[in-house]
């Protein structure tokens, strides 16, 4: 099937996201598949960013991970920090406001719990996968693990859902997203009335790995259009919003442009659960040659786990801290912060 897009693309002046509704993917009609596809590669072409609703996940689901992130962020810095993310070996745990930071001399206000794939073998473990580190806090495992798995398993479709929006066989993706060091962020950003106008809840930024699902509790997300302009994100009840990462970029092979997004001063509490959607630690991503068999690739190969960890080691205070002391290195593929995206771009210009 040829694909619908030639060339590497830019973001349109888009001034909202668009909306899919992407209960085609589950049906057992290819034909139908396709035409939810379209909608998904339209969308993430031109924005890089979109609402999906259709998408199935429980909403009892949903709620009890509202429930336990809540009564975790509830409880005593000191009780909280029994769970520090440098404690692990796979970046899993909780990161205490201050220690990620998009800009140097920039501190993001917020708190967040990370967790992965959970791998429990002892075998093939990595620097971004292991066995997560869970807290004390009853029911926290069963409730969060369950939100994580019901999106995973969302993740598939939509990897098989860009892949055939792309003309590529359905499986192209979802083949090299077994066991991936795909992470579940329970983000906690605290209101204060007092907080200056400029104040960042995360500073501007591209995702690192394919594309991230996100189900916010409150607006405060922008993001970046293809003209320079901060858009807004508002909620819709029931949507996740779905962005693409670097990752995706480089598969695509510019098809589809990492946006970037920030958060800024909120006007309440707020809670944000972004999957960090990637393939397989040792997956070697690179462009897709049948994107476009006459376009010459303009991405060099990476490793998905060591972008990933790369990426990582750059904004998280225990680990920039590991490499100054030469307690850890960087691959020697690393690339610098927002090497891909709508920002990437725009310096370029």
């Amino acid at each position: 099937m040829p694909s619908a897009f030639r060339g590497n693309v830019r973001h349109c002046a888009f001034k909202s996201l668009p909306v899919v509704d992407i209960s085609g993917m589950f049906s057992v009609c290819k034909m139908d598949r396709i035409e939810t596809a379209a909608a998904l590669g339209e969308a993430a072409s031109q924005a890089g960013f979109l609402y999906v609703t259709g998408h199935g996940v429980s909403q009892a689901v949903i709620a009890r991970l509202k429930d336990r992130t809540q009564a975790y962020f509830a409880q005593s810095l000191s009780q909280k920090m029994q769970d520090y993310i440098g404690h692990s070996s796979n970046h899993s745990g909780y990161v205490p406001e201050g220690e990620e930071q998009f800009v140097e001399g920039s501190i993001d206000h917020k708190e967040a719990y990370d967790v992965g794939f959970d791998y429990t073998q002892q075998a093939g473990r990595r620097p971004m996968l292991g066995a997560n580190q869970w807290p004390s806090l009853p029911g926290f495992k069963q409730d969060i693990k369950a939100y994580y798995d019901a999106v995973f398993d969302l993740s598939l479709t939509l990897f098989r859902g860009f892949a055939l929006a792309l003309g590529l066989a359905e499986d192209t993706f979802t083949r090299f997203v077994n066991t991936p060091p795909s992470q579940l962020r329970l983000i906690h950003y605290p209101f204060s009335p007092d907080a200056p106008v400029d104040r960042p809840g995360i500073g501007a930024h591209t995702d690192y790995e394919c594309f991230t699902i996100l189900l916010p509790t409150a607006p405060g997300l922008e993001v970046l259009n293809g003209v320079g302009e901060w858009i807004d994100v508002p909620l819709i009840e029931g949507a996740f919003v779905i962005n693409i990462g670097d990752m995706m970029e480089v598969l695509s092979n510019g098809q589809y442009v990492a946006t970037a997004h920030r958060v800024r001063k909120l006007a309440n509490e707020r809670y944000a659960f972004p999957l960090f959607c990637a393939c397989d630690y040792d997956t070697l991503i690179q462009p897709v040659v049948e994107v476009d068999p006459l376009l010459p690739g303009s991405y060099e190969p990476l490793v998905c786990g060591e972008h990933i960890y790369a990426q990582t080691a750059q904004t998280f205070r225990y680990l920039k801290q590991r490499l100054a002391a030469g307690d850890l290195s960087l691959p020697s593929s690393a690339k610098e912060l927002s090497s891909f995206g709508r920002k990437a771009k725009t310096q370029e210009a």
